[in-house]
């Protein structure tokens, strides 16, 4: 997953301001005890940064993979 991919996912689910707090502010223990942020920065995988927020969230594992965008033309 590509970090753009883990913002779109972000924005998506939880709203393009909330998730900026979300990532800044949600200390993730799967993580070690960082927020994503600091995950991110810290070479941690966009993929896993975003399953441990699902998981810390409860976000149901039908929306994890976001939601349908029509392809480009």
């Amino acid at each position: 997953m590509r970090l753009s991919d883990f913002w779109r996912l972000m924005d998506d689910e939880f709203g393009s301001r909330y998730s900026r707090t979300l990532a800044g502010d949600l200390v993730l223990a799967e993580l070690g005890d960082r927020t994503a942020l600091a995950a991110l920065s810290g070479g941690v995988e966009p993929r896993r940064v975003w399953i441990a927020v699902c998981d810390a969230q409860d976000v149901p594992h039908e929306r994890r993979l976001g939601r349908d965008v029509a392809p480009r033309r």
